[in-house]
């Protein structure tokens, strides 16, 4: 055999090589962008994920679901409490929305005599189970702190005054003594109030009780301990002093229970039983999706190194960003997040923890994200998988778009706030500012706006009209118009661009299907290899 016919036949069993290299590479990469039904089809193999996440929609709506109604007698609970304080301990309260104000002497006095009053014959009056908070067997006391200017010689017929803004504070403490009569009742002798420095009264209290309205949905009832301040705010110095009443709840295990003829330890194992499945099923799916993006990852290196050796060339963001699943992250985020949430919900239902809030915030987000995750299933049909792409292709002009709109709706925030604040009580603060014009946007308070605006110049009248028709204008009907014709334009594009492909789908494409090559030579016709990056780079 003859030197050349040996380098012929080396040449072409290793030309066969490469080509068996590529379609085998061609065959990893178009299996792995398959949807669930194209790989049953191809190899038999079921959809265990799409099941799986079906599934997971269903039970972790339910725990929501049943964590929810829970969640709610507990906020019931505690908004009830506060209302009951609220017409206990303030005298004369009357629920409306209105500021509750005081403005004389002896209404102060009075209020504060009422309070003292109820609290020491609480347990004479109240009609809950409500009782004082005692600490190492003794009553938590009641008290009574005031805040004063440190020196104050005001005097306004002269238009003078001398003060000196440091702030003094004195608290006195009430202790309830058994049994509970009206004869008492202390007198504050050492507890005078200077009117004319004082800045606020603020009563301090702790009561406890126990949400025993769970017992009838067969869960055990937690123990709430009540922080209840009263304020009578006089810092303006107007006249008017505000009367507030506020209370924090730290929930506690109650130490000691029994629950007779009552099927909550059985309740409890079978919710324990539920939040486990929950637990497992977010487990399983876990460890699918991240099996998943590892299997992305090693195509990624195999095909970076194909393209590099035989093309020349390196990989951009785009192409790499195809191999990595961002569903695939989305679901793990949701899993972790549940699987959290379900084993606090644990605690907190075997009474170890009472982290209502953290549990709740945690359930709600993951509960979110399952159900976009199953988007990722219904984007491989076509006529679903636009609302997705029209997304993704918006998100960058969206963005841009909003940063100039957001620096113009702030410019109108602090002005709103500055100009039209001392005259108009949606701009009373910058907060809500932000919401009074975030509601003009769509359609709302814009009527309420002019209507309660107090008239004292023409100066802010003639300001407030071009204010408000100004805002309007600009975001109404300019603003939210571009914003929509942006998504209108994006969404068009890709109806029109909806066949073009990629350069990895090219790659990945049969020669049956794959863009037509220009063959300049003979080298490249022989050359399949050859050939593929020849069509990535012309694209």
């Amino acid at each position: 055999m003859s030197e050349q016919a040996l380098m012929d036949g080396r040449s072409d069993g290793k030309a066969g090589l490469e080509t068996q290299a590529l379609q085998e590479l061609r065959r990893k990469l178009k299996y792995f962008f398959m949807s669930p039904c194209e790989k049953y089809q191809t190899r038999g193999r079921k959809p265990w994920k799409l099941m799986l996440q079906i599934l997971k929609i269903a039970i972790i709506t339910v725990q929501l679901i049943s964590f929810g109604l829970s969640n709610e007698m507990m906020v019931r609970f505690t908004e009830e409490n506060l209302v009951t304080f609220k017409h206990l301990f303030l005298k004369d309260f009357q629920h409306r929305n209105s500021v509750y104000s005081i403005y004389t002497e002896r209404q102060v006095h009075d209020h504060i005599s009422h309070a003292i009053m109820r609290y020491l014959t609480l347990q004479n009056v109240m009609v809950g189970n409500h009782a004082i908070e005692r600490n190492h067997g003794f009553f938590t006391p009641l008290s009574i702190c005031q805040e004063f200017y440190r020196h104050d010689n005001i005097s306004p017929g002269n238009e003078t005054f001398d003060i000196d803004p440091h702030v003094q504070k004195e608290c006195i403490y009430v202790y309830p003594v058994k049994p509970f009569q009206e004869e008492a009742f202390p007198k504050l002798a050492n507890f005078t109030l200077d009117f004319k420095r004082l800045l606020s009264v603020k009563i301090y209290l702790k009561l406890k009780n126990i949400n025993l309205q769970t017992v009838g949905h067969d869960e055990l009832p937690d123990c709430y301990n009540f922080c209840i301040m009263i304020e009578l705010d006089n810092r303006a110095q107007s006249g008017q002093i505000k009367v507030s009443l506020s209370s924090d709840v730290e929930i506690s295990v109650c130490k000691d229970w029994n629950i007779s003829g009552s099927n909550a330890v059985s309740h409890l194992l079978l919710v324990v039983a539920f939040d486990s499945l929950v637990i497992l099923s977010c487990l399983l799916s876990l460890t699918l999706c991240v099996r998943s993006l590892n299997t992305g990852v090693q195509l990624l290196s195999e095909y970076s190194r194909f393209v590099s050796a035989h093309c020349g060339r390196s990989f951009c963001w785009s192409e790499r960003m195809e191999f990595i699943d961002g569903w695939y992250i989305l679901i793990i985020i949701s899993d972790t997040l549940t699987v959290t949430g379900s084993a606090l919900k644990i605690c907190i239902h075997s009474k170890e923890l009472v982290s209502y809030r953290v549990c709740s915030t945690l359930l709600g987000t993951a509960t979110v994200l399952v159900w976009m995750g199953v988007l990722r299933y219904l984007g491989f049909f076509q006529k679903y998988n636009i609302l997705i792409r029209t997304l993704q292709a918006a998100l960058p002009s969206v963005i841009r778009f909003s940063l100039c709109a957001v620096l113009i709706y702030l410019s109108y925030c602090f002005c709103g706030w500055v100009v039209l604040g001392p005259h108009h009580e949606n701009f009373r603060s910058f907060n809500r500012v932000v919401y009074c014009l975030f509601s003009m946007i769509n359609g709302d308070e814009i009527y309420s706006t002019f209507s309660k605006l107090r008239e004292r110049s023409w100066v802010v009248w003639l300001f407030s009209r071009i204010y408000v028709y100004s805002f309007i204008s600009i975001f109404t009907y300019m603003v939210l118009s571009l914003f929509i014709a942006i998504i209108t334009d994006t969404y068009d594009t890709i109806k029109q661009d909806s066949a073009v492909m990629s350069e990895l789908q090219m790659f990945m494409a049969d020669s049956r299907s794959a863009p037509a090559c220009r063959v300049d030579d003979t080298e490249k016709k022989d050359d399949p290899v050859g050939c593929i990056c020849h069509c990535c780079d012309s694209h």
